[in-house]
């Protein structure tokens, strides 16, 4: 049986005004919102991304958080310790109580103390990550500076010019950046360029890094700048008499924003690890400055009557490196062009 001709015209077609606004709304939405939406349905990317703001506000507000919850990380408490074995007595007023392998932790002490110094735990993480995120984001923007300067100028002028900044990418690639970074950090004195004592062992670290590390940022905006100058965009400025400066700072730069923020998160960990190693090491920040690195080299001796001072810190990396990849990781999807929406 045929549908009746008196229908109306809703029932067998759709309204052209809502297909047109429709488009619209759709043609409206910038590439931040289409990312940003992307980035909201990734849930595992929303999570990263709320823990690594997170620690972020805890290295921020540590001090206001140990006055509230801990102890000053760099105060000892001999009370409670065992002077044998280093460990936390479950009772400090019965040593005969035993050792207590979680460490004290305690509504005094959330995450217990060190042995053999006593010191809080908590404080001594809080503080740890004031020094690791500092470091990884100081290095980090050096990095991106150099390497974005460096590879738009390769990437566009060509030529001998992107010769011997490509051969520099190379050199610096196959340099041998921790061997470096130990022999330097290991011999630099307590004073030089105005600056002294743990001051002058983070600007050098984050100089080390950021100097070193830039050629993988170069060689990604490298590549997006030889593809973008062949762009309509670029041969339109060109033929307007742009000089070679706009087109690089006002054409190129902003659409190479997006692959550099990216790949700026999932650098952050790399340096946090790198922070990490040297003061594992003994060559990074200088004690008593709590750092993450040192507290697990420290923790070694302790592991079987205080394995929470090896399990602390090293979930504290683990977590933060954690963290911001996979929030690099989301960021990375959320701006990718070929993603659906």
């Amino acid at each position: 049986m045929t549908a009746p001709l008196d229908a109306p015209e809703s029932a067998q077609q759709a309204d052209p005004e809502a297909i047109a606004r429709g488009a619209r709304n759709v043609a409206s939405r910038s590439l931040t919102q289409i990312a940003w939406q992307r980035l909201r349905r990734d849930k595992i990317a929303m999570i990263a991304g709320l823990i690594v703001l997170l620690l972020i506000l805890a290295a921020v507000f540590a001090p206001l958080l140990v006055k509230w919850f801990g102890y000053p990380p760099t105060e000892f408490n001999q009370a409670p310790i065992d002077p044998a074995t280093g460990g936390v007595y479950k009772d400090p007023d019965n040593p005969f109580a035993g050792i207590d392998k979680t460490g004290g932790i305690s509504w005094d002490h959330l995450l217990g103390l060190e042995p053999k110094t006593g010191r809080d735990l908590f404080s001594r993480i809080l503080y740890g990550a004031q020094i690791s995120l500092l470091v990884a984001f100081l290095s980090t923007i050096l990095c991106v500076f150099i390497g974005t300067v460096l590879g738009i100028i390769a990437g566009y002028v060509g030529g001998w010019v992107d010769t011997v900044i490509s051969r520099a990418m190379d050199i610096f690639l196959a340099f041998p950046l921790l061997l470096f970074a130990i022999a330097l950090v290991g011999v630099i004195p307590d004073s030089a360029f105005g600056l002294t004592g743990n001051g002058l062992r983070v600007g050098l670290i984050v100089f080390i890094i950021g100097f070193f590390n830039w050629p993988y940022v170069g060689r990604i905006v490298r590549g997006q700048t030889l593809t973008l100058k062949e762009r309509e965009f670029v041969e339109a400025a060109r033929s307007l008499g742009a000089s070679n400066r706009h087109i690089l700072f006002r054409e190129l730069l902003p659409n190479l924003l997006t692959p550099i923020l990216v790949y700026a998160t999932l650098l952050i960990p790399t340096n946090i690890l790198f922070e990490a190693a040297l003061s594992f090491l003994g060559v990074g920040i200088s004690p008593p400055t709590p750092t993450w690195g040192r507290m697990l080299s420290e923790a070694l001796p302790y592991y079987t009557t205080s394995p929470h001072f090896v399990i602390i810190p090293g979930v504290a990396i683990f977590i933060t490196v954690l963290a911001f990849n996979l929030f690099g990781d989301g960021l990375r999807d959320a701006f990718d062009p070929r993603s659906s929406d």
